[in-house]
């Protein structure tokens, strides 16, 4: 049986954004990283492996793969938001939200979109 081993995101400089994707999620690399690949890992805890790559692909507008980062309700949501909007996250104008949206689309530091998730919602 397979198991999903690590989410892996193309950046353009690794150092970088492992720096802004540790800060995010309280991550921290595995190993030493390389300028053009490092995994991180829970600081504290099982989780999830997030990997970066170095890449050259240009950043989609409407990727067909994203990170969900889950926030316990609205007013964690509006907090979490604006935590990762100082570390550099960028609001991004997002053409296809519901009416009644549960969650809040931003971009990292190289443009890869990912969700803030309302999990209270509803």
């Amino acid at each position: 049986m397979l198991s999903i081993g690590s989410v892996v995101l193309g950046v353009s400089d690794v150092p970088r954004a492992a720096a802004f994707w540790g800060e995010a999620l309280g991550y921290v690399p595995r190993e030493e990283g390389e300028d053009d690949w490092v995994v991180l890992v829970p600081a504290e805890g099982a989780g999830v492996q997030l990997s970066l790559g170095l890449s050259e692909t240009p950043v989609q507008e409407h990727p067909r793969i994203h990170l969900d980062l889950y926030a316990g309700d609205s007013a964690d949501q509006a907090v979490e938001v604006e935590r990762l909007v100082s570390l550099g996250a960028q609001r991004v104008a997002w053409d296809l939200y519901p009416a009644d949206a549960d969650f809040i689309v931003l971009a990292d530091l190289d443009g890869n979109r990912f969700c803030v998730i309302d999990t209270g919602h509803g």
